[in-house]
């Protein structure tokens, strides 16, 4: 996974794949590697490998006397960890969030299934560590956003499947997105109880138990989502509202 900040060539993966999975080229279009060495400031070897790591993602094809183009979505590979973040990192869709929640809902019930049956010592203090830092996280956002990465993280090894574990970067994705949304607005339920709820379950060795907390967290996460963006709606309408107007 290439960060922002890792040098030219990361930045030029970062800013090229971002517009395009925001679709500011839209599929079918020709991509022109000259602009972009201008418009980036860098050079063509950058730009090169840049586009060749986004093709690799699925994003463009190059073909003679076509050029570089960008491939239908169809095409993307969507559970590539950058792509899933880029979707996420700046104003995601309806859609995109419609998604991750559906998944999240089947992934994360049958991985805590499979946890409170085989979790091991070593699984439930990775949980009591991220529950713990999720209590001490206070009002700090980030402290909070990346304990409980690490807790849903944490419960996906314990379940000691390899596959599974892979999920890990669909679920990081909708939890990031979530909680940037509903720990940065201060408009949150407490939902330290319902993880310690899971916990118990999974250390009790109840699967069944198990699934149904994880059912409660995911319905309290979209309850609250839900709440931000009425919120954020109710405060656009309020602004486009013109004044002596009666909403």
């Amino acid at each position: 996974m290439i960060h922002p900040g890792r040098g030219l060539h990361g930045q030029a993966v970062e800013e090229l794949g971002r517009r395009i999975v925001r679709g500011d080229y839209p599929p079918g279009s020709v991509v022109d590697p000259v602009g972009f060495e201008t418009e980036l400031g860098v050079s063509k070897t950058v730009v090169r490998e840049a586009l060749r790591v986004l093709a690799a993602k699925g994003l463009l094809e190059s073909r003679q006397k076509r050029g570089t183009t960008i491939r239908p979505r169809a095409d993307w590979n969507l559970l590539d960890s950058d792509l899933l973040r880029w979707q996420g990192s700046s104003a995601p869709t309806d859609g995109f969030l419609a998604d991750l929640a559906e998944v999240r809902a089947i992934v994360e019930p049958a991985g805590a299934r499979l946890a409170a049956t085989r979790r091991t010592p070593s699984d439930l203090a990775a949980l009591r560590r991220a529950l713990a830092a999720m209590g001490g996280g206070g009002a700090d956002a980030d402290a909070m956003v990346e304990a409980d990465l690490a807790f849903h993280r944490a419960l996906l090894d314990a379940a000691h499947n390899e596959l599974l574990s892979r999920m890990e970067v669909v679920i990081e994705a909708g939890l990031r997105v979530r909680d940037r949304i509903v720990h940065g607005a201060r408009h949150f339920s407490d939902s330290i109880p319902v993880h310690q709820q899971l916990l118990d379950a999974v250390e009790a060795g109840d699967p069944d138990a198990a699934a149904a907390a994880v059912e409660s967290l995911l319905a309290q996460a979209s309850h609250d989502l839900a709440a931000v963006q009425a919120l954020d709606d109710h405060d656009d309408a309020a602004t486009d509202q013109l004044p002596g107007e009666t909403p």
